[in-house]
C-alpha cells in the first residue's frame, strides 16, 4: 500500500466555475484519488477556495456583501457544488484559514531569515479614478512580446510571457477602464526567486516522468528573458494575510498583506492542517513534514497549464528557501484549456456551461464521462453539444446501460431475480476473461501513469468486449435448446455488470454504486483474479433489474441547451 497525497489546484472564490475550470484540476484529480482508494492506497486528497486578493474584494461590493461574508458564503456554494459533482475531497478549505494566516506567516519570516526576502521601493501603477494602487491582474494592455491585447499585468496568457504592469502597451484599469493610469512610488517585499534559479534548474531536471507540457512552462519561465526573476510577495489591500512577523507588523510593512500568488499554495498545507483539526484525520504532518514520515508520500498536483509557473517555480521556491523539510511535489499533472462551441466560456455573455447548470440539466456521471474521455491533455480540447450527445448516447447507454439492462431483464424473465446456476465456461468464455484481463491491465498502467483520456478508452474498450460476448453468446437464443449454457452466459453477465461497477467507480461513481447495489455487492473490491472475479455472484445470489442507469439525450434537448448556454440570450 502505498501513501498518495493528491492537491488540485484551488479555485478562485468569485463565482462559479465553468466546466473548462473542473476539469482542468478539480475533476482529473477526484480520479486519480478515487482510484488510488480503490487499489488499496491511503490517500488524502485536498482542495481549498482561494480567497485572497483584489478580485474577492471587488465581487463582495458587486454583491454588497462585507468581502469576509461574501467569501464564507461562496465557500459554502463551491462546496456544495463539489459534492454535487462527488468531488472526493477528505477536505475542502480555505485560503483565509487561521492556520494558513500563521503559516504564510511563518513561511514568509523563514525565507527572510535565509536572506531571500528583500524590501523593494517601487512605482505601482495607481488609478486615481479607482483611487487605489491597482494590482498586476487588474491592469490589461497589449503584450509587447505576442501583440495580445488582453494581457494582464502579471502574465499574457497568449504566450504565457511574465510580465510587469509598466511592460504593457496601453494599459487599462479592469476596474474602471480608467487609462490615466500614473506611477507611485511603494514599499514591498519581493521574494528572491533569481537566487534560487540554480536549485529549481536542477529539481526540475530531475522530474523526467513529468508530462512535457509542464515541463516545457517551467524551463521556459526559468530562461526566457533574463530569466528567473524576484516577485513581489506583499501588496496594498485591505483584505487578506497580514504582513506580520512574530505576531507583530513587519517594520515597513504596516497596512500590508501578502500577495495571492504568495498564500495561495501554502494553503495546501494548511488545508491539512484543517483537515486534523476539523477531526477528520491525524498527524498532518506526516503527509508534509519529511522529518515527519513524509518522505514516503507520493505527492501528486493537478492543475491547468496557467497554474504551471507558479507551482514548478515560486511555490518550490518558497518550500526549498524555507530551509526546513517539507515536502516538494513529486508529479504535476497539467491541463491546456477546452474551449466552448468554438470559442470560449465567458461568464459575462452568459457562454457555456458552468457548474451549477450543468447539474440542473443532467446527473454528475453524465458530465463526468465526457469531461474526462475528452481532458485537454496534449492540446486544448473544444465542447460542443453534438460530441457530448453522441457520447452519452453511444458510451453510456448503448454500452454500458444497455448491457446491465438487456442482462438483467433477459435473466429476470427466465430465471427470476437470481444467479442461475448450471453450466461451465468454454473457450468463448476464457477468451473473454484472457481479452478483459488484458484491457484492464492496460486500463490500470494509463490510470497509473495518469492518462486520462487513454484510461478512459480502456475503460470502454473494456465494456465493449461484454456487449461482444453477449451479442455472439446470444443466450436469448442458446436458451431454447440448451438453457444451462444459456445460464452460464447469464451469471458471466452479471458478474460482468458487477465488474464494470468497480471498475468504473473512479469514472462514474453514482452509476457504479447503482449498479453494485442492484447486484447486492456494495464494498466490491478491485479485480485480482477474473476467473473469479467472475463467478464472484454464485448460484441463487438475490440481484434486483436496477432502473435506467443513462438515457439518452434527444435532438430537441440538446438543441434546446445549445441554444440555451451560447451567449446570445
Amino acid at each position: 500500500m502505498a501513501r498518495h497525497l493528491i492537491t488540485s489546484a484551488i479555485p478562485y472564490i468569485n463565482g462559479i466555475k465553468h466546466l473548462g475550470n473542473l476539469v482542468g484540476s478539480q475533476l482529473p484529480a477526484d480520479l486519480y484519488a478515487r482510484y488510488c482508494r480503490a487499489r488499496g492506497h491511503e490517500v488524502l486528497f485536498l482542495c481549498a477556495t482561494d480567497e485572497h486578493g483584489t478580485p474577492a474584494e471587488l465581487a463582495a461590493a458587486k454583491a454588497g456583501q462585507p468581502v469576509a461574508e461574501y467569501c464564507a458564503e461562496m465557500h459554502a456554494v463551491q462546496a456544495k457544488l463539489a459534492e454535487g459533482f462527488r468531488l472526493s475531497f477528505d477536505h475542502f478549505g480555505r485560503s483565509s484559514s487561521p492556520q494558513n494566516h500563521r503559516l504564510t506567516q511563518a513561511f514568509a519570516k523563514s525565507l527572510d531569515e535565509a536572506g531571500l526576502i528583500r524590501e523593494v521601493s517601487e512605482t505601482q501603477m495607481y488609478s486615481p479614478q479607482d483611487g487605489r494602487f491597482l494590482p498586476d491582474r487588474y491592469i490589461e494592455g497589449t503584450c509587447p512580446n505576442c501583440g495580445f491585447e488582453s494581457a494582464r499585468g502579471d502574465q499574457c496568457d497568449n504566450c504565457t510571457k511574465q510580465l510587469d504592469p509598466v511592460d504593457l502597451i496601453e494599459p487599462r484599469s479592469t476596474i474602471s477602464g480608467a487609462t490615466n493610469l500614473e506611477m507611485r512610488e511603494t514599499k514591498h517585499l519581493f521574494l528572491r526567486q533569481s537566487a534560487m534559479k540554480d536549485d529549481l534548474e536542477a529539481w526540475i531536471d530531475t522530474k523526467t516522468d513529468w508530462p512535457v507540457l509542464t515541463t516545457s512552462i517551467a524551463k521556459k519561465w526559468l530562461n526566457d528573458g533574463d530569466g528567473l526573476q524576484d516577485r513581489g510577495i506583499t501588496r496594498d489591500l485591505d483584505w487578506g494575510v497580514p504582513v506580520q512577523r512574530d505576531d507583530a507588523p513587519w517594520p515597513g510593512m504596516e497596512g500590508k498583506v501578502f500577495y495571492v500568488w504568495f498564500d495561495a499554495p501554502i494553503e495546501y498545507i494548511a488545508c491539512a492542517q484543517e483537515w486534523e483539526e476539523a477531526g477528520k484525520g491525524t498527524d498532518w504532518a506526516r503527509w508534509w513534514r519529511t522529518d515527519k514520515g513524509a518522505d514516503d508520500v507520493r505527492y501528486t498536483q493537478f492543475m491547468g497549464k496557467d497554474n504551471v509557473p507558479f507551482h514548478t517555480l515560486s511555490f518550490p521556491a518558497t518550500i526549498l528557501g524555507s530551509g526546513e523539510p517539507w515536502k516538494l511535489v513529486d508529479y504535476i499533472k497539467s491541463f491546456n484549456y477546452l474551449n466552448y462551441e468554438g470559442g470560449q466560456f465567458s461568464t459575462s455573455r452568459g457562454r457555456g456551461v458552468f457548474m451549477d447548470q450543468a447539474l440542473e440539466i443532467l446527473p454528475p456521471d453524465y458530465w463526468r464521462w465526457w469531461l474526462l474521455s475528452h481532458a485537454p491533455e496534449s492540446n486544448d480540447a473544444e465542447f460542443t453539444w453534438e460530441n457530448f450527445q453522441t457520447s452519452v448516447n453511444k458510451d453510456l447507454a448503448d454500452v454500458l446501460g444497455n448491457f446491465a439492462s438487456r442482462v438483467t431483464k433477459f435473466c429476470r424473465s427466465k430465471f427470476g431475480e437470481e444467479v442461475p446456476a448450471g453450466g461451465t465456461f468454454g473457450d468463448r468464455e476464457r477468451q473473454l476473461v484472457a481479452d478483459l484481463s488484458a484491457k484492464i491491465a492496460e486500463y490500470e498502467a494509463q490510470m497509473e501513469a495518469i492518462e486520462v483520456r487513454k484510461a478512459a478508452a480502456a475503460l470502454r474498450a473494456a465494456w465493449v468486449l461484454g456487449n461482444e460476448y453477449l451479442q455472439e453468446a446470444a443466450p436469448w437464443s442458446t436458451f431454447k435448446e440448451d438453457p444451462e449454457t444459456a445460464a452460464m452466459q447469464i451469471r458471466l453477465g452479471l458478474n460482468l455488470i458487477r465488474l464494470y461497477a468497480v471498475i468504473s467507480a473512479p469514472f462514474i461513481p453514482d452509476a457504479s454504486a447503482q449498479l453494485l447495489g442492484a447486484m447486492k455487492a456494495e464494498g466490491a473490491d478491485w479485480p485480482s483474479d477474473l476467473d473469479s472475479d467472475l463467478q464472484a455472484l454464485v448460484p441463487g445470489h438475490i440481484f434486483a433489474v436496477p432502473d435506467v442507469t443513462f438515457r439518452k439525450i434527444g435532438d430537441a434537448e440538446r438543441e434546446d441547451w445549445q441554444a440555451r448556454f451560447s451567449g446570445r440570450r
